[in-house]
């Protein structure tokens, strides 16, 4: 991967984005606001001038509560040309979780809405200013700012910032569900060698996107220099929907989906979406959670697309993927090759590296790996290995062909009557069946074999659910017998968290509950 060639970052790409594009809207909103290139430019400039009269500047740590769409991006801009650094909080957590990221953040400055400051205690936060608004949507040059107009200034006057590509821009907090979270922090060299690999820093090519993640996520976070050099327009949906993507891919002609599995199954298993123009759609690009064979080729015939998958974490930046040209069962079998510059890796507990075929975690190295964990030197030193690769937590193996194949997380492998098992892999045999929408396994103590899998379904749209029973005979041809559910528990739908990742937490829970059905050892093959 080569050396850094924007070397003052994210602030340079959002004016020379401004110069090309102009008023090309950048971001839509569903109430009808617009927020063009230019005035991402003209309005970070009025925001970062008043923010510097705030006393921010350099390494100063301002943390945004907003809700995804043109205010975050306006108020990201303004912090990198400052070289401030942007900690970004999602929306969809909640208010302890929303606390526990400032507290992590420890920021100079937090800009929120009252709804989501609601239930942070300023009060425990004695260093950190809080300014509370109540926004509006973006409409025109005179209102571009959409309520953020008393951060800002009259004038645009920023100073130049001197060119430093190891300056942090960002803190993404990780999306676990258990324990403190902890921020992954990207500086420009980073965010540059993100957009080396998704596009090479070429200029143009943008087309018409459905923006339904939150913007604190990696996505926006690490991808928005590459995002303002494509040109293309994004539609923010605040909440995301099937029906309302189905309309929106056929009013506003989109031409890539991209988004989680579940999105995009949701939307090829709604009753509208046989009805749906989807003429539009160009590409498929799955990514943020795992996508089985049925669903990734379902999703190509059902748009008529090439569909690519990705796979990474937050702390690697960048990671694996699929290409529109490979063949098919790349992207059904597998998550594809590592990507341009990142040396994939598959190592054993100790961190050496397994052969081929050898099940262990999945490591990546890479010019776009995070620095580290803010303000966190262990975690830091925990997650690396000593050549400097980040530790996934994601089980997998490689192939004869460098592909991955990901066997699920190391925490979430459980073992029945002495054997290993790997729910991801029983779940993307399972959702194959015709009868299943969603199903997700997890383990349930048992005195005799210690675990077994219980299998947590999701019925099809119109159909029955399916019985233990027919879950058994449909996965017995290609699972082994201790790798069957032996209960099943059904539900309207799977728990997730706020980055609509399955909530495993939750799951055990459910999996531990009376079932729905049990198998009987005595009927085993």
């Amino acid at each position: 991967m080569s050396e850094v060639l924007d070397a003052s970052g994210l602030a340079e790409v959002v004016r020379d984005a401004g110069r090309r594009y102009g008023t090309h809207p950048l971001y839509v909103t569903e109430d009808g606001g617009v927020l063009s290139y230019s005035q991402l430019d003209t309005g970070s400039d009025r925001l970062a001038a008043g923010l510097g009269r705030r006393g921010i500047g350099v390494g100063d740590v301002v943390a945004l509560l907003l809700p995804s769409g043109p205010h975050y991006a306006l108020c990201y801009a303004a912090l990198a040309k400052l070289g401030a650094i942007t900690a970004g909080v999602n929306e969809r957590l909640s208010p302890p979780e929303r606390g526990a990221c400032v507290s992590v953040a420890s920021p100079r400055l937090v800009i929120g809405t009252p709804a989501l400051l609601d239930g942070i205690d300023p009060a425990s936060k004695a260093d950190t200013e809080f300014v509370a608004l109540e926004l509006s949507s973006p409409v025109g040059d005179d209102d571009a700012l959409g309520g953020l107009a008393p951060l800002a200034a009259a004038d645009a006057d920023v100073p130049a910032l001197d060119p430093d590509p190891d300056r942090p821009v960002a803190i993404v907090f990780t999306s676990g569900t258990t324990g403190m979270p902890k921020g992954a922090v990207f500086a420009g060299r980073q965010l540059d060698a993100i957009s080396e690999v998704d596009g090479g820093r070429r200029w143009g090519g943008g087309g018409t996107s459905i923006s339904s993640t939150p913007f604190a996520h990696l996505g926006t976070m690490t991808k928005l220099p590459q995002v303002l050099r494509a040109g293309g327009t994004s539609y923010v949906m605040a909440k995301w929907s099937a029906a309302a993507a189905l309309e929106l891919v056929e009013r506003r002609r989109i031409t890539t989906i991209g988004g989680i599995p579940t999105q995009v199954a949701l939307m090829l298993r709604h009753e509208r979406f046989t009805a749906t123009d989807v003429s539009s759609v160009g590409l498929v690009a799955l990514g943020g959670g795992p996508s089985t064979a049925s669903l990734v080729r379902e999703a190509r015939a059902g748009f008529g697309a090439p569909v690519v998958v990705r796979y990474t974490c937050t702390e690697a930046g960048v990671g694996v993927g699929t290409m529109p040209d490979d063949p098919d069962e790349d992207a059904e079998e597998t998550v594809g090759r590592a990507r341009h510059g990142v040396e994939l890796t598959v190592r054993d507990e100790a961190g050496g590296p397994l052969a081929g075929g050898e099940v262990g975690e999945v490591c990546l190295r890479s010019a776009a790996t995070m620095t580290g964990y803010w303000r966190d030197p262990g975690a830091t030193a925990a997650v690396f290995t000593a050549d400097g690769a980040v530790r996934t937590g994601d089980l997998g193996y490689l192939d004869d062909r460098g592909r991955l194949h990901l066997s699920g997380r190391a925490k979430e492998m459980y073992v029945r009557g002495g054997y290993n098992v790997f729910p991801l892999e029983v779940e993307s045999v399972l959702e194959g069946h015709p009868q299943v929408a969603h199903v997700a396994v997890a383990p349930r103590a048992d005195p005799v074999m210690g675990e077994i899998g219980v299998a947590v379904v999701v019925a099809r749209h119109g159909h029955d659910a399916p019985t233990l029973e027919a879950l058994r005979d449909f996965a017995g041809a290609q699972l082994a017998a201790h790798k069957l559910p032996e209960a099943v528990v059904v539900v309207h739908e799977l728990p997730r968290t706020a980055m609509e990742k399955v909530d495993r937490r939750a799951l055990a829970e459910i999996a531990a509950g009376p079932p729905h059905e049990r198998f009987s050892p005595s009927t085993a093959r």
